[in-house]
């Protein structure tokens, strides 16, 4: 999965040959799994069409400040919000970014409905500067550049080839698929969970009594999963170990192991610990298994049916054991004395962080879209919070994660 699904980009296309590049641009942003919005200059009309980029982001594209109605233009003028345009984006291009618009860009010419946007614009700004060599180089655009590079936006820079005056040197917009690899790589560097591995367990284990029957519970494996792909798209590289569970998980930073038993969840991280820096147990691990497994399917023949069991490899504590630098954070589900046990749970587990849920409280446990968690840490400051999305929950875990790190 790519670093800009789920972005909401505004393209802004000026008026150059370099404009034709942006039907393929635009393509490539919603193969990524961004939203799109064009604003067009007026001039860069004449190199690309309005109808072939709004077919391609599925959007409108603007132009001017506003729309005529075509039944009554004289009486039916329509404002194109550029405050609103702005405010949409989490991500602002401008490619092609001509001479004339880095002019204007740079000096707050607002001549037009790209710039207003523009100069509202709070999120972070790239531009892919396109035009011949001598104007690259002249002492005025080299000036729009280091005031916009002031002004916090980001220049990708131009490419080396053959430009459209038939001479060749600097100048050439980057490629499409050269602007969107620059994006991506841009973005994960920032990201604050970037260079981080993060270890999470997730989903209920099966203990097989028999080839057809085991011992297990109601966990979904929602939870963990949705801290892996929170973690994934702050940047951290993710195992995720998962018992049985229907879901599936498609991002590139995400490796999905799936496993059944507790013991295969033991071993798998056994194997990852050491090279983790971050330990998430958020599967409902199996507490005990059968002493012996039936090699066939056991008949009902009598009206009771005594299963001897043994305890499993306690995982959570095993890894709290052998820890050096790694950031624990356990999951505790109590139905009485929760904050006392959960306190026990931090100290003889060797944990540095604790989330309590209760099944007490209603919208949290197993199989709902939703949990209602406590927060404890090795010091047993407790942080109540309200119910939320897992989604979110996973967020306020994460954050504790990062505020680890960079507090």
């Amino acid at each position: 999965m790519s670093v800009l699904s789920g972005k909401k980009i505004v393209l802004g296309i000026s008026g150059g040959i370099a404009a034709y590049k942006t039907a393929t641009l635009v393509r490539l942003f919603i193969k990524a799994g961004a939203q799109v919005q064009v604003i067009m200059t007026p001039a860069s009309k004449d190199f690309v069409t309005p109808l072939t980029l709004s077919t391609l982001s599925k959007n409108p594209v603007y132009s001017s400040f506003f729309k005529e109605e075509d039944n009554n233009p004289n009486d039916n003028l329509q404002w194109n919000n550029h405050v609103e345009l702005a405010l949409w984006a989490d991500i602002m291009v401008v490619a092609p970014a001509t001479a004339n618009t880095l002019s204007k860009m740079a000096s707050g010419n607002c001549d037009n409905l790209l710039i207003a946007t523009y100069l509202s614009a709070k999120c972070p700004v790239y531009f892919a500067p396109a035009m011949d060599l001598d104007m690259h180089k002249h002492s005025s655009t080299v000036s729009s550049f280091e005031k916009l590079k002031a002004f916090g936006n980001t220049i990708i820079p131009s490419e080396i080839g053959e430009l459209a005056s038939g001479l060749s040197g600097e100048g050439r917009m980057a490629e499409p698929e050269n602007i969107v690899a620059f994006l991506e790589a841009d973005l994960e560097s920032k990201l604050p969970l970037t260079g981080k591995k993060i270890l999470i367990t997730a989903g209920p284990t099966y203990e097989s009594i028999d080839p057809v029957r085991f011992i297990g519970n109601h966990s979904s494996g929602k939870m963990g999963f949705d801290i892996a792909l929170a973690a994934a798209n702050l940047g951290a590289s993710v195992i995720l170990i998962s018992g049985p569970t229907h879901l599936e998980m498609n991002h590139n930073l995400v490796k999905l192991v799936r496993i059944e038993s507790a013991q295969e969840m033991y071993l798998e991280c056994q194997n990852y610990f050491e090279t983790t820096d971050v330990f998430i147990a958020a599967a409902a691990v199996a507490d005990y298994r059968p002493i012996s497994v039936a090699t066939q399917k056991i008949k009902k023949e009598n009206s009771r049916l005594n299963i001897e069991l043994e305890a499993t490899q306690d995982i959570l504590a095993s890894l709290g054991k052998i820890k050096k630098n790694q950031f624990i954070i356990g999951f505790a589900l109590e139905t009485e004395n929760e904050i006392e046990n959960a306190k026990l749970k931090i100290q003889k587990k060797n944990l540095d962080l604790i989330v309590l849920n209760s099944m007490q409280d209603e919208g949290a446990g197993f199989g709902k879209p939703t949990n209602k968690v406590t927060f404890i840490d090795s010091n047993f400051k407790i942080e109540p919070m309200q119910l939320k999305s897992k989604e979110a929950v996973a967020i306020d875990i994460l954050n504790k994660v990062i505020a680890h790190y960079y507090a």
